[in-house]
């Protein structure tokens, strides 16, 4: 046997004892000769791509899959990465956000942990509770009536009363409409409606601060006070710059024991609406005034009895903190298509403006 064959032998059996394989040796020097590839995305392109991992599939099948996507460009070099890294038998079924802009090493890593499969639901601002049940509905597997039934009366029976402190500003006889704040919410596929009105309660603590809370005890109005009258807000203000002028609004008819007068309550206490397919009808009359329920505040003095929707985080913060102002009277400026308002300091003023609009009571 010539030396160079002694040489190499003896080189190989080496390898063979410590555990190496001409496989590994090859995989390695062929990683290696590729280090650049490895550090070079397939494109420019970052936005967001979901690439799903069926049970069962190949390393190869999932490289082809990616190289047509365009996530890859070269299927080979990423089996052979994933196979030398050990990171083949690492990849789970599921769903992934790639991007073009991942390099190879990037995306094995990624493949390592599946997202968990997950519904989302988005609940808007203002929106009473039958509304939130119907689009948690529409958007997630929870059953309106499962998540009617733990949010007007099951709540209070529950263990969420122990789980969230801010339940004990909620009378036991109310249900939670108004404090199930309104966000973008992601679930799992098997959430239940105690799992979002949990989650729900848990953002309200974390949105509705102490110092809001103040805010409201400053005015001479206690937590659910507050959120009763951020409700009202919400449901009449447009513009955002207005919500705090609202608000100091309402505040000063309360102060001086005035009916609020506001339309909304009028809304709420008229319910549903089949004709409209609504919730909120659309024009209130003067005989709409006259509806019969603790809720009309054009006929009771005062707050209504609770919440008459969900307000988000600025009607909160602007029934919180109020504008100073000396109006009185507001009412949708007819005038103009933003939803904005004609604000005025008595009742001759707010006359004036009603004439203006041809006597007919708007709504935003």
């Amino acid at each position: 046997m010539k030396r160079w064959q002694i040489i190499l032998t003896a080189f190989l059996v080496t390898l063979l004892l410590l555990g190496c394989s001409l496989e590994s040796l090859y995989l390695g020097f062929y990683i290696e000769g590729q280090s650049e590839a490895l550090r070079q995305p397939a494109g420019t392109d970052d936005s967001p791509v979901t690439f799903t991992v069926e049970s069962g599939q190949s390393v190869a099948q999932i490289a082809g899959n990616l190289r047509a996507m365009g996530l890859i460009g070269d299927t080979e070099l990423f089996r052979r990465y994933v196979q030398y890294k050990g990171l083949d038998a690492g990849i789970q079924a599921g769903r992934y956000t790639l991007r073009q802009t991942m390099t190879i090493p990037e995306i094995a890593r990624t493949l390592q942990q599946a997202q968990a499969e997950e519904q989302r639901v988005t609940i808007p601002e203002g929106r009473r509770l039958e509304e939130v049940a119907a689009l948690v509905a529409e958007q997630t597997t929870i059953p309106p009536d499962q998540f009617l039934q733990l949010a007007q009366t099951g709540w209070a029976t529950s263990d969420l009363v122990d789980k969230y402190p801010i339940l004990a500003h909620v009378p036991v006889t109310k249900s939670l409409e108004g404090f199930l704040f309104p966000d973008t919410y992601r679930l799992a596929v098997d959430a239940t409606a105690y799992d979002l009105i949990s989650r729900m309660l848990a953002d309200f603590e974390r949105q509705v601060t102490p110092e809001i809370q103040a805010g409201f005890t400053e005015r001479g109005l206690t937590l659910y006070q507050g959120i009763t009258l951020a409700a009202i807000v919400e449901r009449e203000a447009v513009v955002d710059a207005e919500r705090p002028l609202i608000a100091g609004v309402f505040h000063n008819r309360l102060r001086d024991g005035w009916t609020l007068s506001a339309c909304p309550t009028v809304q709420y206490a008229l319910g549903y609406r089949p004709d409209e397919g609504s919730w909120w009808k659309a024009q209130l009359f003067f005989r709409d005034l006259e509806v019969d329920s603790p809720y009309n505040t054009y006929r009771n003095v005062g707050l209504p009895p609770a919440p008459i929707a969900s307000p988000g985080l600025r009607a909160i913060h602007a029934s919180a903190f109020p504008a100073e102002t000396d109006y009185y009277f507001f009412m949708v400026d007819c005038t103009a298509n933003d939803g904005s308002h004609f604000f005025s300091r008595n009742e001759a003023e707010h006359m004036a403006n009603f004439e203006r609009c041809g006597g007919v009571i708007m709504t935003p």
